[in-house]
């Protein structure tokens, strides 16, 4: 168990996320091109509000995930590394009459990540203050505070200058987590990662990551797919956490079997010390998803573990 891993299950580690984009949108329209653009409701958010929502293309499949945030005089879209550029064209491509401006900001605005049980304790040491709501922010001099995380617990995102929070990280008396560690508490906590368990090909409802969406909001690209789906009432898979028995981590693509038949694949997969198994996120079939559904990966007995 290495020390970042520690510090993130029981204290509060620190960790740099580079290259994420940060797009800027300003304009009386932004708000109103955001909020046709994506799942969640944009013309709601004041300034220091937040929330996490999908960009669909026309069939609904996710093009990408966001944070977007809301200032003053404009908004701002924070999206991974792999989205950066894609998302920016996305938003662009419909930006026809509007009085919308959009501008990458990724190499001028960085992020430093406090996470753990201990993060809020660390940030009002530093003296900086918590944010009250999940994806909401304030100000701290010429930086952010976000409550932002990327490993699925209590955590804030610092977002200023690159020069500012390589100062800033060399000052934290904390250990610092890495990619492993990181990828390792997020899958413990149940929370997905786009590239890695989310992509072009799935819907919003396949995710069960539904916080993303407003289903009250009005029209906005993909809606009509969602709609539908939920009209059903079903898709014919869905993302899952399985807890498989052993130490053998499978690798990403690796076939799950129920009965000897292929019931999904893995799309994340690391070994738990919280739970001394291996833990994985999975797309399954939902025909096959009843208590007590009993799974085989390479050979290791697995079952559904969590909500």
């Amino acid at each position: 168990m290495s020390e970042g891993y520690r510090a993130l299950k029981e204290s509060a580690a620190w960790f740099r996320i580079p290259g994420r984009g940060r797009i800027c949108a300003t304009g009386a329209d932004r708000a109103r091109l955001l909020h046709a653009m994506c799942t969640n409701h944009v013309q709601q958010l004041t300034p220091g509000e937040g929330c996490y929502a999908f960009f669909l293309n026309p069939q609904g499949r996710i093009q990408a995930d966001s944070h977007i945030l809301c200032f003053e005089d404009h908004l701002l879209v924070d999206t991974e590394p792999e989205t950066r550029e894609r998302l920016f064209a996305h938003l662009d491509r419909y930006i026809i009459a509007d009085d919308v401006t959009i501008e990458d900001r990724g190499d001028s605005i960085s992020t430093l990540a406090l996470e753990g049980p201990k993060s809020a304790e660390v940030l009002e040491r530093l003296g900086a203050q918590a944010p009250e709501k999940p994806y909401g922010w304030t100000p701290w001099g010429e930086r952010w505070t976000a409550q932002l995380d990327a490993t699925g617990g209590p955590g804030f995102w610092i977002l200023a200058a690159p020069e500012d929070l390589e100062k800033l990280g060399a000052s934290l008396d904390l250990p610092e987590a890495s990619a492993d560690d990181i990828r390792t508490v997020r899958v413990e906590n149940g929370k997905p990662r786009f590239g890695e368990d989310i992509f072009e090909t799935v819907i919003p409802h396949e995710t069960r990551q539904l916080h993303a969406v407003h289903f009250n909001k009005g029209c906005y690209l993909g809606q009509e797919i969602v709609e539908r789906v939920r009209s059903r009432g079903r898709v014919n898979r869905e993302l899952w956490r399985l807890l498989i028995a052993g130490q053998a981590v499978p690798e990403r693509r690796t076939r799950v079997l129920a009965g000897g038949k292929e019931a999904g694949e893995i799309t994340t997969a690391v070994f738990s010390p919280a739970h001394s198994a291996v833990l994985a996120f999975a797309y399954l079939r939902v025909e096959l998803l009843r208590p007590n559904a009993e799974f085989e990966v390479n050979g290791a007995a697995a079952r559904i573990f969590g909500q």
